[in-house]
């Protein structure tokens, strides 16, 4: 796990990441709640998190492909594998958020945004409140 710092500006650019994605149209791999989580962090870093390869899928079987092929069990494991873990109470702004889900994943991830949780789904992007989640990362 490299060690990220939040850059100068983080807060405009982590703000204008969630106005994109509030107009974008879902799809898996392209406008996600992984992809937004890296977008996420990417906005405050100025780092790419992941292997290329982790990006390579277009449907939701494909994104649970890729989770195993890389030897995790879930979405929130291969987020703690790029971010050290803290309790969702010590969430900051920017942070990534993990929510327990039925879907393929296991989880969705989301970016904190103070008391909620900006998550994208496949009507759009929604918010959840930060208790929901049950595990969460620290970005920088």
């Amino acid at each position: 796990m490299n060690a990220l710092s939040r850059k100068p500006g983080w807060r405009a650019r982590i703000d204008a990441t969630i106005d994109q994605y509030r107009r974008a149209r879902f799809g898996y791999g392209d406008f996600d709640c992984a992809v937004f989580a890296a977008a996420g962090i990417e906005a405050l870093t100025g780092e790419r998190v992941g292997k290329a390869a982790w990006w390579k899928y277009r449907s939701a079987r494909g994104g649970a492909s890729v989770i195993k092929k890389a030897g995790f069990v879930d979405l929130a494991d291969m987020a703690a594998s790029l971010l050290p873990e803290i309790h969702p109470s010590q969430a900051y702004v920017g942070d990534i958020a993990a929510i327990p889900s039925d879907g393929p994943f296991g989880w969705s991830l989301g970016v904190v945004g103070g008391e909620r949780i900006f998550v994208l789904r496949e009507t759009g992007l929604a918010t959840v409140d930060l208790l929901t989640a049950t595990r969460a990362f620290k970005v920088g």
